[in-house]
């Protein structure tokens, strides 16, 4: 069911904790920090969502539990990869066109920004945390297509992890999952969600579709791929060969960039 009231309340806690994140990134100059919180606001809301529900049922305890170990494994992630007092290049380019007083805009174009898209993404969360239906097939494909997602989106990072440790500047990375995807690990965050939304759809939130619908939106076109690919051609230049072998985005086999005979 659609309780108006535990969403609403969802959503004031997620605000509370973006502007938390926000006090600290004004202490210390840097809103990378935003990354890190992003998997924690759907945390959160989940908590929110479970705690405020009149019970829990087995598909409760199984979609929190799968909402905790996704936030948690890519909380620590990301928060490794960002470590340090540098802040991100993606930020610091909206800094530079957000100038003056971009430390207040801040507050609203980044962290109450996330929070709100969040918000609108945990849809499936709430259909899934407040019913009382019982597990049914959808739930095990729900949970086969997000173990699969989580397993793909692991193995992306920890691969390119290792691979920047030797590469050479400007290197591109396109062997493992990297070779039938450039950028598997944003797949793995589209079949999590979609996961979400099939767990969801068991419990009779068909409603919940908007959840992942803007997800695989901000993935494809807004923060995800469109936004990475702007400007790696100039970082990196061997992208461009990169490009014409491999998929965006769905994993497929790699094309050969040899040109035909004629």
């Amino acid at each position: 069911m659609f309780d108006s009231s535990i969403y609403l309340q969802g959503l004031a806690a997620m605000g509370l904790f973006g502007l938390a994140g926000w006090g600290i990134s004004v202490y210390r100059h840097n809103v990378t920090i935003v990354d890190s919180m992003w998997s924690l606001f759907f945390l959160l809301a989940a908590s929110v969502y479970a705690w405020l529900g009149s019970s829990m049922e087995p598909r409760s305890w199984l979609v929190l539990a799968l909402v905790t170990v996704w936030a948690l494994r890519l909380t620590i992630y990301l928060s490794w990869r960002n470590r340090g007092p540098h802040e991100d290049h993606r930020y610091q380019a909206i800094r530079r066109n957000n100038e003056p007083h971009f430390w207040l805009k801040s507050l609203y174009i980044i962290f109450g920004l996330q929070a709100l898209l969040a918000w609108l993404v945990s849809l499936p969360l709430l259909g899934s945390l407040l019913s009382s239906t019982p597990l049914g097939w959808l739930d095990v494909l729900g949970v086969v297509l997000w173990f699969t997602g989580l397993t793909w989106e692991s193995l992306a990072d920890w691969q390119l992890a290792r691979f920047k440790v030797s590469a050479p500047a400007g290197a591109v990375m396109d062997r493992g999952v990297w070779r039938y995807s450039r950028h598997p690990n944003y797949f793995g965050e589209f079949c999590i969600w979609w996961g979400f939304y099939l767990l969801a759809l068991s419990a009779g939130a068909w409603w919940a579709l908007p959840g992942p619908l803007l997800m695989t939106l901000l993935l494809l076109k807004v923060s995800g791929v469109a936004l990475l690919e702007k400007d790696i051609g100039e970082r990196r230049p061997a992208y461009a060969e990169y490009v014409k072998t491999t998929s965006a985005f769905f994993p497929w086999f790699p094309k050969s960039s040899l040109p035909k005979e004629q």
